[in-house]
């Protein structure tokens, strides 16, 4: 038997759930079923972060990051207060280490003053007054940057979802697509269901649910690695706020930082190694056929020839503790090796031109029946409510 729906979320992460949560707000009483392939919600990038609530400094002002993260940083917060749901906003430093980075923080503190953040610059003194094992040339204080388990987010979600009427799918993954004038069908391992629309918050499979709904799409989602270490306990109050690097402008990546963590720990990291494995979180994890799928992207090899020393360094950091150790000592020289313990990993996905582009920006796809997220790059878990509000919108719910 078909199961019917008005509204079919594909994605059980936490913007396919602040999505389902969205319809049913606005839409009380359309039916709404969320159809995740795993046996939990949050299963891969959205419980496989550092937790950093973010303030939206990074963005080019006017782009849809910045102006989601802005609107997503109050939601959350609002969200999680509501909710009870532990948070901090503990504010974060973007280090310069030298003359040319204390000039590229100073750019970062001019778009952030434009994205509406609350910033200030410090100078080498200011620096070591607020953060004594922190060492640089100056920083950029961002203020309201916080922390929070997305897990924890996730689960409310879900749980909200459920309370309003809506039904979330687990163990169901989409085999097929088929759309109508009147309807779209969906094939999944668990059975078919039929929608009057279907929103597709796949992640790290969106080209692949956006190519079984017969749209023609010119990118490929290729996952990126990044291992984080967990600090010696003793390390866990080392930094009072969070550490970052000043990030190289050319790429989406924000390099190797301090995080501190909901639970009172210490982390470090990512790094961002190009994955073998878009759903392995093992240091080794392969899978063929995703091998093979990214091989045959001629944009894979256009990027790689665009940025090689940047590979070549990510190469290092996964197969060298001390390389890593290395990019943590540039600021935060007290770290040592031995206080890099227990190793986790998560796989973000990046959507990439066929000519070898970076996308760095949200991207959606359509057609009738059919909206698909096809890159929601960071700070998509900060902003997952107001993602949702602007998907709604698109398509007039």
């Amino acid at each position: 038997m078909m199961s019917s729906y008005d509204f079919i979320v594909v994605g059980g992460g936490i913007v396919g759930l602040a999505t389902a949560l969205r319809l049913l707000q606005r839409r009380p009483h359309a039916s709404v079923a969320v159809i995740e392939k795993e046996s939990q919600v949050g299963a891969h990038q959205s419980g496989h972060n550092s937790g950093v609530i973010h303030a939206g400094v990074y963005y080019e002002p006017g782009s849809a990051k910045a102006i989601l993260c802005r609107a997503g940083l109050n939601q959350t917060i609002a969200f999680c207060t509501r909710y009870d749901i532990p948070f901090k906003q503990c504010g974060k430093l973007i280090v310069a280490t030298d003359m040319n980075e204390q000039a590229r923080i100073g750019t970062l503190a001019t778009r952030a003053v434009k994205n509406a953040v609350v910033c200030r610059l410090l100078d080498k003194d200011e620096l070591k007054e607020v953060e004594p094992s922190v060492i640089g040339t100056g920083a950029l204080l961002v203020s309201e940057t916080g922390i929070v388990d997305y897990n924890v987010i996730c689960r409310k979600l879900a749980e909200l979802i459920r309370e309003l009427g809506g039904e979330i799918f687990l163990r169901s993954k989409l085999v097929g697509i088929t759309e109508s004038n009147q309807s779209v069908g969906l094939a999944t391992t668990a059975g078919d269901f039929t929608g009057k629309q279907l929103i597709a918050c796949a992640g790290l499979h969106a080209d692949r649910i956006a190519r079984l709904a017969s749209l023609e799409i010119d990118f490929a989602i290729l996952p990126f690695r990044g291992d984080f270490y967990r600090l010696a306990p003793h390390l866990a109050k080392v930094v009072n706020h969070l550490i970052y690097p000043v990030p190289d402008p050319s790429l989406p990546f924000l390099g190797i930082h301090l995080t501190r963590t909901i639970d009172g720990g210490m982390t470090v990291g990512p790094s961002a190694m190009l994955a073998l494995h878009r759903e392995g979180y093992g240091k080794y994890a392969v899978s063929p056929p995703d091998v093979i799928e990214m091989l045959s992207f001629r944009g894979l090899w256009r990027l790689l020839a665009r940025y090689p020393s940047a590979g070549m360094r990510e190469v290092g950091h996964f197969l060298s503790r001390r390389a890593y150790l290395r990019a943590v000592q540039k600021y935060c020289p007290s770290v040592e090796l031995v206080d890099l313990r227990s190793r986790s990993s998560g796989v973000r996905a990046q959507a990439v031109t066929r000519d070898g582009q970076l996308i760095h920006d949200f991207l959606v796809k359509r057609s009738p029946r059919t909206t698909h997220i096809c890159n929601a790059p960071s700070p998509a878990a900060t902003a997952a409510l107001p993602i949702a509000d602007s998907i709604l919108d698109e398509i007039g719910v």
